[in-house]
């Protein structure tokens, strides 16, 4: 049982680090073609932004930047507020959701330890101060690439029910369990099985109770 127990402990507090820092290395030099390119095609398309900067929380809570491929315009209404996702989002921001290369430059946020591989999603800073003391622990480990909630549902079901698989992988944290959604991820977004890890754009905003 101890040995057992010191194994989690290493995994979580060390080796963990080491094969996301190993892999996210390797990572970035296999599609730095691919994102040098798609940054080139998105400086045309978005005049200029290639990427989408926005603080999410890290681990404990700690504030980083997380930086994406632009999909959307900054368009506006007369009042100034956003247009809705749909007005916004652009063809080339389409395409490059569908196949989730909109994330690809959180590789660098796993070189630089912000994020890990696999973790519950970052989501929005505002979002803070609505958790209660459960979902809050969704922040005890650092927030992933893919997680336990995006490879059980996704957008398909509530944001009480991601809380609950988020905390529940906070508890369960080892290498089985992160290989197991490391392959369920590769599953449903190269072959096509309807998930990407994107945000989930489509989700109505956590407004504390939902």
């Amino acid at each position: 049982m101890n040995i057992i127990y010191y194994y989690h402990k290493m995994y979580k507090h060390f080796i963990k680090r080491l094969i996301d820092l190993i892999v996210s290395i390797l990572g970035f030099l296999f599609f730095l073609p691919l994102m040098l390119l798609l940054t080139v095609v998105l400086f045309f398309v978005n005049k200029g932004e290639p990427f989408f900067f926005q603080e999410r929380p890290g681990k404990n809570g700690k504030i980083f930047k997380l930086i994406k491929f632009k999909s959307m315009t900054n368009k506006t209404d007369q009042s100034g507020e956003l247009l809705p996702f749909k007005d916004r989002i652009t063809k080339t921001g389409t395409f490059i959701r569908k196949l989730s290369l909109d994330e690809l430059p959180q590789i660098i946020n796993i070189i630089k330890g912000d994020m890990s591989i696999i973790g519950p999603r970052p989501l929005l800073v505002e979002y803070l101060p609505l958790y209660d003391n459960v979902q809050k622990r969704r922040h005890e480990v650092k927030p992933g690439l893919s997680g336990w909630a995006q490879v059980n549902g996704r957008n398909s079901i509530s944001w009480n029910q991601k809380f609950e698989l988020d905390v529940w992988y906070v508890d369960h944290v080892s290498f089985k369990l992160d290989f197991l959604i490391f392959l369920k991820t590769f599953k449903k977004v190269f072959l096509k099985e309807g998930v990407n890890v994107s945000d989930s754009h489509n989700m109505p905003l956590f407004d504390g109770s939902n």
